[in-house]
């Protein structure tokens, strides 16, 4: 069943068996703890040789193992296919209940979406945007797996922007049968399923999608903007372009499997979505000369960019550092600190409409030029203060995305600069369980 105006499909799924053994099936999106080895070791010891998604995936931190890796994976997937490890269920849509270790409940709606829709370039306009620049290195390995796999498994999240609730909440109302019910391995959570597959129901929760798409004011429609998983997705219409280059068959193109891709669609507005700020440090740099090489930066464009001494509270927190860095379109206020000094980097008016591209563009331009200066994305206010307080160091602290800002500055900006924010803690990430055919 397709929503062609919305770029929608309700998929056939394959989900696992009911002898399988879930919490073992069921692992953690691969782009997780890439900096943690002993978390993927107890991963693997965990799973051992039972049936389990870790088997058909690519945890990122065993990338350069991927030559090595990609033929085993799809071979795993052809035995799961053949074994009848996995069962279909469908066509329709999956909703899902998260409850996370926070003790917040997350939902989602598992469905299919275009990839003709879909155009991961800056300057997209297609009704699917990324929120992130796409790093073109990062998809070749991601195709090699995909290219000859007869399934795909998704960590994908794709916002929608929903604030009064009316596509995926509602569907929280009715009593359903559960698909699966059981809690995720190391600590992570439960998850619960439930099967959407009512004509009538599919039907009203696809009219009110549609009611929630944004226009600019030159036409172009954006509904989903991806949250988690943009290079996945970029993979998957990467592919997508190669299959239907060599199809010459229009017919078959219209229904071709890996004309999708499955994807979690969450509500923004969900109060389970946590946006955390992503900060930034440098390292090996003259404080006074980047303040000076940031004033000629900005005036280049009209721009006024100057620093104000301001001695920082002694206890530093996001709250404190979010409420100095509070911007407003006519002003984008970046506290910043170094060795024994601190204050604010004010930038009037901006030409971008988040505080973070207006640092990042000047960064990006200004590290093109000074090679010996390093750049680190960090976690938490505390750190960067300790950090970037140290002789040679300069940390920048940037402001929480503000929800209601969140597509507007897509339409207008297109996607955010990398490391923007952060969805969540890892452990709240999208685990992989269901699979579908892409052959």
């Amino acid at each position: 069943m397709n929503f062609n105006s919305i770029a929608l499909q309700a998929p056939q799924f394959l989900l696992p068996n009911q002898n399988i053994d879930l919490c073992r099936w069921t692992v953690i999106a691969c782009d997780q703890y890439t900096s943690e080895p002993e978390y993927w070791e107890t991963v693997n010891q965990y799973v051992g040789e039972h049936p389990s998604t870790l088997h058909i995936t690519l945890p990122e931190i065993y990338l350069d193992k991927a030559a090595e890796m990609t033929p085993r994976i799809q071979d795993r997937m052809e035995q799961y296919l053949r074994e009848e490890v996995l069962q279909p269920w469908g066509p329709g849509w999956i909703l899902l209940q998260r409850q996370l270790k926070c003790g917040r409940k997350r939902h989602g709606l598992l469905v299919a979406l275009d990839l003709e829709q879909y155009n991961f370039s800056p300057t997209s306009t297609s009704l699917i945007r990324p929120t992130e620049g796409t790093i073109a290195h990062r998809l070749p390995p991601r195709m090699d797996i995909r290219r000859q796999a007869p399934l795909e498994v998704s960590h994908i999240m794709v916002l929608i922007d929903d604030p009064r609730n009316t596509v995926i909440e509602p569907l929280c109302h009715n009593q359903r049968t559960p698909l699966y019910d059981f809690d995720l391995m190391l600590d992570s959570g439960r998850v619960s399923a439930f099967g959407v597959n009512d004509r009538l129901e599919m039907q009203s929760v696809a009219d009110a999608l549609a009611r929630l798409t944004h226009r600019d004011s030159q036409g172009s429609a954006l509904l989903y903007a991806v949250g988690d998983g943009n290079h996945s997705l970029a993979t998957a219409k990467a592919l997508w372009e190669e299959v239907k280059n060599s199809t010459h068959d229009l017919e078959s193109i219209q229904e071709h499997p890996a004309r999708f891709a499955m994807v979690e669609l969450v509500n923004l507005h969900d109060t389970s979505l946590v946006f955390e700020a992503i900060h930034r440090v440098l390292f090996g740099v003259d404080p006074h000369h980047l303040l000076k090489a940031m004033e000629t930066y900005f005036g280049r464009k009209n721009i006024d960019a100057h620093f104000i001494n301001q001695d920082f509270p002694q206890d530093i927190s996001e709250k404190s550092m979010a409420m100095l860095a509070s911007s407003s379109p006519q002003c984008h206020r970046i506290p910043v600190i170094w060795q024994n000094s601190s204050g604010i980097i004010e930038i009037t008016p901006p030409d971008t409409k988040l505080a973070t591209a207006s640092l990042q563009n000047f960064l990006d331009d200004y590290l093109e030029r000074e090679l010996n200066i390093d750049l680190d994305y960090v976690h938490g206010a505390e750190a960067v203060a300790t950090i970037g307080s140290r002789p040679g160091n300069m940390g920048f602290f940037l402001p929480p995305i503000d929800k209601q800002s969140f597509f507007p500055s897509i339409l207008q900006d297109g996607p955010f600069p990398r490391k923007t924010f952060s969805m969540g803690e890892s452990h709240e990430k999208r685990f992989y369980l269901e699979c579908r055919r892409i052959r």
